[in-house]
């Protein structure tokens, strides 16, 4: 899917926070719910599938680095 070079920024942006916003109410957005973001944020529901999963290696990825740095900095215990 070529992504149209015409969108502004800004509407990009938009974008990104209104599924950065849904991402943090679901993770796992099922058909249903992924037509209708994809129908807010006007691309495919295939396009917002692969977001998603894309947004959740990398949600993992933080979540592991955050683990191992708390662990290697405790802040209390003094």
């Amino acid at each position: 899917f070529p992504i149209s070079l015409s969108l502004n920024n800004a509407s990009f942006l938009e974008q990104l926070e209104e599924l950065e916003k849904m991402f943090q109410e679901d993770h796992y957005p099922d058909n249903e719910k992924r037509r209708e973001i994809a129908a807010v944020v006007g691309v495919t529901p295939q396009r917002i599938m692969v977001w998603f999963q894309n947004r959740r290696a990398k949600w993992r990825k933080s979540e592991k680095l955050s683990v191992k740095g708390n662990k290697k900095y405790p802040t209390s215990s003094a």
